[in-house]
């Protein structure tokens, strides 16, 4: 029996900081057993009164140009696709169909942020590069459309507001930069309990 904790990674393609994430996935893998889960980030973000960095004009560059830094930084190959944000509802669809896993998954990433492609303006190519048949057809299966919003649904439901979020024992980390504090919070494991964490939890909202 494993005595790894369980935990679930919500993802969508689109997110260039989700990539950053996997690629660094194994600094967790030694104690956590994480389950990968397609969501679909744009209805996320509208369910939650958020918007992405991408549909905010004066953020944008900003954070692609931060993308790259960081990209430089950590060593990881990374090449932004021919436009950015782009439909991945196809691809999304395609991995909850697939019930990718890591490898599948990291070929999807790497798709777009290491080939640096949009999926739907090379369909067959995309599916070839995970691995599938040429002729793989975007999926239009009720069944998986359902899925892939439940699994959308439930990403909220566990506290997820954007991408990338690790969900452990209820509590959500946000954001390729929160990997060290996963790791602090599975080495102490109270700490949501200490009396900081719990009062910060409940502020008050002044403008409220």
């Amino acid at each position: 029996m494993s005595s790894k904790v369980g935990a679930t990674f919500y993802y969508d393609i689109i997110s260039p900081f989700a990539y950053l994430y996997i690629k660094q996935r194994h600094r967790l893998e030694s104690i956590l057993d994480i389950k990968p889960v397609p969501i679909l980030l744009g209805v996320l973000l509208r369910s939650t009164d958020n918007k992405g960095p991408g549909e905010i004009a004066a953020k944008r560059p900003h954070t692609y140009q931060f993308c790259v830094w960081q990209a430089e930084k950590l060593g990881i190959p990374f090449r932004f696709p021919e436009h950015h944000p782009f439909m991945t509802v196809a691809a999304q669809r395609l991995l909850t169909q697939e019930k990718a896993d890591w490898p599948m998954l990291e070929r999807a990433f790497d798709y777009v942020w290491v080939e640096g492609k949009d999926p739907n303006l090379a369909w067959s190519e995309f599916c070839s590069y995970l691995g599938l048949p040429v002729d793989t057809q975007r999926p239009e299966n009720p069944d998986v459309k359902a899925q892939l919003i439940a699994n959308t649904n439930q990403a909220k439901q566990d506290g997820a507001f954007g991408i990338p979020a690790l969900i452990v024992n209820q509590h959500c980390f946000w954001g390729v930069d929160t990997i060290d504090w996963t790791l602090d919070y599975l080495a102490r494991p109270g700490m949501f309990e200490e009396a900081s964490y719990a009062y910060a939890g409940k502020v008050p909202n002044g403008l409220a």
